[in-house]
């Protein structure tokens, strides 16, 4: 409902450094280095770097994520790596720095929920980050987030393919770079459990109804082998 939903505020150093920690359900965006250090230590959840990146040079931090969050992601790594890590065809991370740069890559990376790189990827990994787009990005959507917000580093970088899994209403969405332009390449929700095929990684994924949440099904039809997320 809209009264749940988190609202946005600016407000200056002094406010930032006096102001009360809230919920987690807040995005705080820094500007000012200087202050980045003291608002972390009194926002509860902003420690977690997994949450945090750079924006050119401006410090993003996202709400902590919550249970059913961490859930998806590691049902998802899990059915990921048994389609294609275990046979040596993809190597499957539950977070990562990607950068466009290297050096000074702390100027500039965005750090998504789920990341796949395939076999033969041109990406180099630094050890700390890496530079060059991955074949897959996962993006579970908390309160506050707006998932396009990314889209435009993701294009820069050449991400073949971003999944976008909305919780509010539910709803799965995987786009597809086409002349450097991630669009819209399928889509699938509970009521409408619609089967969308990953080129990239050779998988289909599709919504259907569950229990507590809806589940995600992932199917490997080279294979015939599935997994419910």
């Amino acid at each position: 409902p809209p009264r749940d939903r988190p609202k946005l505020a600016s407000l200056t150093d002094d406010e930032a450094l006096n102001t009360p920690a809230r919920s987690n359900r807040m995005a705080i965006l820094v500007s000012n280095p200087s202050v980045e250090a003291p608002v972390r230590g009194r926002w509860p959840g902003v420690e977690d770097d997994r949450r945090t990146e750079v924006w050119e040079g401006v410090t993003v931090m996202s709400p902590l994520a919550n249970t059913n969050h961490q859930d998806i992601i590691g049902g998802l790594q899990f059915a990921l790596y048994d389609a294609l890590q275990r046979s040596g065809h993809a190597r499957v991370f539950p977070g990562l720095n990607l950068s466009d740069r290297t050096p000074d890559w702390v100027e500039n990376y965005r750090n998504p929920d789920l990341v796949v790189f395939r076999s033969g990827n041109a990406a180099v990994d630094y050890g700390t980050h890496w530079v060059g787009g991955p074949d897959l990005v996962v993006e579970v959507i908390s309160p506050g987030e707006l998932p396009t917000a990314k889209f435009a580093f993701y294009e820069s970088i050449g991400t073949r393919e971003v999944m976008v899994l909305h919780r509010d209403p539910w709803r799965l969405e995987l786009y597809a770079l086409r002349d450097g332009r991630l669009a819209l390449a399928g889509a699938s929700e509970p009521a409408a459990p619609a089967v969308v095929a990953s080129e990239a990684l050779g998988l289909t994924f599709a919504l259907a109804p569950g229990d507590a949440r809806p589940l995600i099904a992932v199917t490997h039809p080279a294979t015939g082998r599935s997994w419910q997320v």
